[in-house]
């Protein structure tokens, strides 16, 4: 008869097992959820140092520092899921403020009789995410609640990047004359989050646009002089982030709505469902503003990116006191493009 060996502990059953409660306890339990699944896919030399929090390099420049909380529904959408999504809207917040982002922390609200499978696929799909965006996850905590008290999974990223010296871009910078860019077509994310909720079963499979920006934002930082601001227009959409730039800036801004970029099936989706594409939300889009001696240039760098082939100049900043968006229709006609009241749709992101 085999002798039973010491101090053995039974493996993690990814395939069937389920989130309990006492892996949130701060015990064995959580320890080896830690050690098989998330240091197994997020392994890297300062996560591994294995203290509560790690120690990073100095770096020269700013330090810049954005936060995401993470509630999408589905948690498996086309194009990409929560865990791909929690790194694209963190890298995307720090490389618009002109930083290159260096390092993600990681927060886990699971709740119990969540699937190990299904934990480890989100894992997978963050890891994947962070080291094509050339990011280390160094850093991570797990919550678990009972079951009812949760959706499955919350996910919380805090990013750390750096900004070279001598760039400040800011909401708050844009002047009139400025040209407005937008690096592809809008609403593809919050469109393909509410066909599959809904089950609408359009025909053509609508997928997210969830990315990393930071190789686009860092070739813009680095090649456009008169570069204002960066902002990626997620929750309420290219709409709602130009009335929040313009209100930063005192500017008005005028827009031409047959330039703004829209699939087709996500213009029909919007129609079918009420909604209008400006405030649709986005994951992988960027607004880009820079003084009218550098548009062209800007929009070359765009497009040559994979995901900015579909970059267009959609306006320009105007003198207005009011700091009013307008765009001019289709029809000819002036359209006031407000801010967004309520929430369209809810937790798509």
């Amino acid at each position: 008869m085999q002798e039973k060996k010491k101090h053995y502990v039974r493996p993690l059953n990814i395939k069937n097992g389920k989130i309990e409660m006492n892996y949130g306890a701060g015990g064995k339990a959580s320890a080896q959820l830690i050690s098989e699944l998330f240091a197994k896919y997020f392994n890297n030399e300062y996560l591994m140092q294995g203290d509560d929090g790690a120690y990073l390099p100095a770096a020269e420049g700013h330090i810049v520092m954005a936060t995401d909380s993470h509630v999408v529904f589905p948690i498996f959408f086309a194009g990409g899921d929560i865990g791909s999504l929690s790194v694209h809207g963190t890298v995307n917040d720090v490389s618009v403020c002109g930083a290159k982002p260096l390092y993600l922390s990681a927060g886990f609200i699971l709740e119990e009789g969540f699937p190990l499978a299904d934990l480890e696929k989100i894992v997978k799909s963050m890891a994947e995410e962070a080291k094509k965006a050339g990011v280390y996850i160094v850093t991570g905590d797990t919550k678990v609640v009972e079951k009812g008290k949760g959706d499955g999974i919350y996910i919380n990223t805090t990013g750390v990047g750096v900004v070279p010296k001598g760039i400040h871009l800011s909401g708050a910078n844009c002047k009139p004359g400025d040209v407005i860019a937008v690096s592809g077509d809008i609403g593809d994310h919050g469109i393909a989050i509410m066909s599959q909720r809904a089950n609408l079963g359009f025909e053509t499979e609508i997928q997210s646009d969830s990315a990393s920006l930071n190789s686009m934002t860092e070739a813009l930082v680095k090649e456009i002089p008169s570069l204002r601001c960066m902002r990626d227009p997620t929750r309420g959409g290219l709409g709602t982030t130009l009335n929040e730039l313009a209100t930063q800036s005192k500017v008005g801004m005028k827009i031409e709505e047959a330039k703004i970029p829209v699939k087709e099936q996500v213009a029909a989706a919007c129609e079918f469902l009420g909604l209008d594409p400006l405030f649709v939300a986005n994951e992988g889009k960027l607004i880009a503003i820079c003084g009218p001696e550098d548009a062209e240039k800007m929009l070359e760098i765009m497009r040559a990116n994979p995901l900015g082939k579909n970059a267009q100049i959609i306006g320009t900043c105007v003198e207005d006191e009011n700091c009013f968006v307008q765009m001019e229709t289709s029809f000819g006609g002036t359209r006031m493009v407000d801010w967004l009241s309520g929430e369209q749709l809810p937790r798509i992101c």
